[in-house]
């Protein structure tokens, strides 16, 4: 028997790893989110208050825009990438 499985079943392997993904999934979110508030908080915020003025307001919303689009786009290059040598490999075999 396998120690890492510890005698699960199929069903409870399959479901143990759907959390772990989830797990993985909110842990990048939270990251990016990290991430993209300390960016775009040093690009437009150059006296921290008590508010933000408007100015403030608009720039840290293009910069949130621009960071995700900008995140979108390598994560769908990424996978296209990943889908493209899983189909070499597939291939191959």
């Amino acid at each position: 028997m396998d120690s890492l499985s510890g005698g699960l079943t199929s069903s409870q392997k399959d479901e143990l790893m759907d959390q772990v993904k989830q797990q993985i999934a909110v842990a990048n979110a939270q990251e990016l989110l990290t991430k993209m508030t300390e960016k775009c908080f040093k690009k437009c915020i150059a006296k921290p208050g008590t508010s933000l003025d408007s100015s403030e307001q608009k720039c840290v919303v293009m910069c949130m825009d621009r960071y995700m689009d900008a995140w979108n786009s390598i994560a769908k290059t990424y996978t296209a990438r990943l889908q493209k040598e899983r189909n070499n490999i597939s291939g191959n075999l």
